[in-house]
C-alpha cells in the first residue's frame, strides 16, 4: 500500500438491515453511508409493531434499548444479514424542563460477526408531541397549527374509553378526514369528546425525522471511531461520572463531571472531561446553593 492511501472502513459497502416499517431509511441511510459507507436495506413485510406501538394497541415490553436491540435482531433474522439497525422513540416531559415535551430517541446497531452492540441516544426539544380533546374540527384550529397539521399526521380516537377495541384513526393528513374521524369518535365516546394526538410515527412526522437524522449522524461518528486498545469500531461514551462542581460553593451537583469512553467489545475504558467543555455548574443546579 502506498503512503497516503486511505484504508476503507470495515463497514464500507456492507449492507445493514433496518428494521422499520415507517420509512426511516430516508433519514438514517444517508448519514451512515457518508460516515462509514453502510448500505441500508429494509425487509419487506417486517411488522415491527409487534414490539409496541405509539398509539397503544401493542404495549412495549422492555426498555427502549432492549426493544431497539430486539427489533434490530428481528431484521437480521428475517434477512440473514449480519449487521442490524433499529430505532426506538419515546415522548414525554423533558427531564429538566418538566413542562416542556421532549423526544427521546435511541438508535441501536448490531454486528453479529464481531459480537458488538453500539447504542446512541438523544433527548431533543425539537418535537411537536401534543394531545387535546375536541368535539369538532373547529375546536382544533390552534392545536392543528401547533402540531404542524397537515404536514404532520394526527391520530383520533374516542376520549372516554381509550381502551383497545374502539375506533382508531391514524395517519390523518387531510382536513376532511380529520372532520370525519372526529364525528365518528365523538359519537362513540361516552363524554362526547374525541382524543386527538400527534402521530409520532416517523413517516407521519417530519419534525421527528430531523431528530432521527441528527441521531444517525451521531451514530455514524461513533462507528467511525475506533477503540484505542483493540481497534474495534464504535468507541464512544458508555457511562458518566456526576458531580460537576458548583461555581459558587464548589460542592458537587448532579450534573455530569466526566464522560467515560468505552469499547463495545473489549473492557478498555477512559475518563474524559465533558465534551462541551463545561467545568462548573450554575448555582441553580446546586443542592446547597439552591436547596
Amino acid at each position: 500500500m502506498s503512503s497516503g492511501q486511505i484504508t476503507p472502513h470495515p463497514y464500507d459497502k456492507r449492507t445493514v438491515v433496518l428494521a422499520s416499517k415507517h420509512q426511516k431509511e430516508r433519514v438514517l441511510g444517508p448519514p451512515l453511508r457518508d460516515a462509514v459507507g453502510l448500505q441500508m436495506r429494509v425487509p419487506d413485510g417486517l411488522d415491527t409493531d409487534l414490539l409496541g406501538t405509539f398509539s397503544g394497541e401493542v404495549a412495549r415490553r422492555g426498555t427502549p434499548r432492549e426493544v431497539a436491540l430486539q427489533k434490530a435482531r428481528m431484521g437480521m433474522d428475517a434477512t440473514k444479514i449480519t449487521l442490524g439497525l433499529a430505532s426506538e422513540g419515546s415522548f414525554g416531559p423533558h427531564p429538566q424542563l418538566l413542562v416542556v415535551p421532549a423526544d427521546y430517541e435511541l438508535l441501536a446497531f448490531v454486528d453479529a460477526k464481531e459480537r458488538i452492540e453500539v447504542v446512541e441516544q438523544i433527548v431533543s426539544l425539537n418535537t411537536n408531541y401534543a394531545y387535546t380533546v375536541a368535539k369538532s374540527a373547529e375546536d382544533l384550529t390552534r392545536f392543528c397549527d401547533r402540531a404542524g397539521f397537515p404536514s404532520h399526521g394526527l391520530i383520533v380516537r374516542p376520549n372516554s374509553g381509550l381502551q383497545r377495541g374502539g375506533p382508531l384513526f391514524k395517519g390523518i393528513t387531510q382536513f376532511d378526514a380529520l372532520s370525519d374521524a372526529l364525528k365518528h369518535c365523538v359519537g362513540y365516546s361516552d363524554d362526547g369528546l374525541a382524543h386527538v394526538e400527534t402521530d409520532m410515527r416517523a413517516h407521519m412526522n417530519p419534525t421527528r425525522q430531523k431528530v432521527l437524522r441528527e441521531l444517525a449522524v451521531k451514530l455514524g461518528s461513533r462507528l467511525s471511531t475506533f477503540c484505542p486498545e483493540c481497534q474495534t469500531p464504535g468507541w464512544g461514551v458508555v457511562d458518566v461520572v456526576r458531580g460537576l462542581p458548583c461555581e459558587w460553593c464548589g460542592g458537587p451537583t448532579e450534573l455530569v463531571r466526566l464522560e467515560i469512553g468505552g469499547c463495545p467489545r473489549c473492557p478498555h475504558r477512559e475518563n474524559h472531561p465533558r465534551s462541551d467543555g463545561l467545568q462548573t455548574a450554575k448555582p441553580g443546579n446546586c443542592p446547597s446553593c439552591n436547596p
